[in-house]
């Protein structure tokens, strides 16, 4: 079984972004943190790309509107199958 994902918040990465780039040495404050040393990598990278808001959270719009849909859609699944059964057990119940 997979360990549940871990988040941080941006001044956590923010710090450790600080961190690595001070000791010129991502792979070190990577394992002091705690943390995979690609991640605090990909830390780093965008706190380059970005340097006005390098972690912005909750991913951009289009990712909160295809996750609310896939919500949707899953909800009108399940109350469909729901549907499904009930017409079956009423059918079976009639003869």
């Amino acid at each position: 079984m997979k360990p549940d994902r871990r988040s941080y918040d941006a001044a956590y990465k923010a710090e450790a972004v600080r961190l690595a780039v001070e000791r010129n040495n991502v792979t070190s404050v990577a394992r002091d943190l705690g943390i995979g040393s690609t991640t605090l990598q990909r830390w780093v990278d965008l706190a380059n790309e970005h340097p006005e808001n390098p972690f912005p959270g909750n991913g951009n719009a289009r990712d909160t509107e295809l996750q609310k849909l896939l919500r949707e859609n899953r909800r009108l699944r399940e109350d469909n199958e729901i549907l499904k059964k009930a017409v079956g057990i009423f059918t079976n119940a009639q003869k």
